[in-house]
């Protein structure tokens, strides 16, 4: 049912609303790491801005073993592109540490190190930041807060992956790039052998409520559950509310 050829164009001119309520004639700012999303959102933004209001910042940690296909993607693009090596970065804080780190926050440091770096670029060439996340990862929490999940705008936060990867057959981008096994780039593993699950098998579930098997659905649900926080506004005590609360006890 989902019709890529529409949506592209929507997204497109919803990417030109954005920029035109939020910063007219700034640049688009994205961390490419030469994966689906970040290839996606970069070909979309070519689309809404042109090529030359668009920028790619390349952040391997030390050696990137796939950072040929990030490079591939802006050229492709016809993009500006800067490559930041962020490992002292990340050796500096951990190093910094005055106690030992957990594992989860060292696979976390990184992400979070890479968002802060694609913001100076941001800020320093006049930009917003592209958030990169989908649908079927937002879901089930396959990103991290503070790091991909952070941007001024989201795309691709409302497709699952595979309507992301039609839009890039629209969008007319190398197979090599739409079709890349996602890997999270943490811990070297694809997102498909940490989450125990194929992403086909998710966004089946997520658009029609339909799968196969139980113990799968079980396991979707408890990360959705778990996860769901990261899809909403951080929470915020409203003061006033309580005050007037307040008020209407002693009257």
């Amino acid at each position: 049912m989902f019709d890529a050829q529409k949506a592209t164009i929507a997204c497109v001119k919803w990417i030109q609303d954005f920029f035109e309520e939020n910063g007219k004639g700034c640049n688009a700012v994205l961390g490419i790491s030469g994966g689906k999303d970040s290839s996606v959102s970069a070909a979309l933004c070519v689309e809404a801005l042109g090529k030359d209001r668009v920028i790619g910042v390349l952040m391997p940690n030390g050696e990137q073993a796939d950072i040929d296909m990030a490079h591939l993607l802006c050229d492709h693009l016809g993009i500006k592109k800067y490559v930041v090596n962020i490992k002292d970065a990340v050796e500096g804080v951990k190093g910094a540490m005055p106690f030992e780190l957990s594992q989860q926050s060292i696979v976390n440091l990184p992400p979070r190190i890479r968002m802060a770096t694609v913001y100076a670029v941001s800020q320093s060439m006049n930009g917003r930041v592209v958030n990169t996340c989908n649908l079927s990862e937002d879901w089930v929490g396959y990103s991290t807060r503070y790091g991909d999940a952070a941007g001024d705008f989201s795309p691709l936060a409302n497709f699952t992956v595979q309507e992301v990867k039609e839009i890039g057959r629209v969008l007319k981008l190398p197979d090599a790039l739409v079709d890349k096994p996602p890997i999270d780039g943490l811990c070297g593993k694809t997102d498909e052998d940490n989450l125990g699950f194929t992403y086909a098998v998710l966004d089946r579930y997520i658009r029609t409520g339909q799968i196969d098997d139980p113990e799968t659905k079980e396991i979707i649900d408890r990360k959705h559950k778990a996860n769901e926080f990261k899809m909403k506004m951080m929470p915020s005590f409203d003061f006033g509310i309580g005050i007037i609360a307040d008020k209407q006890q002693d009257s």
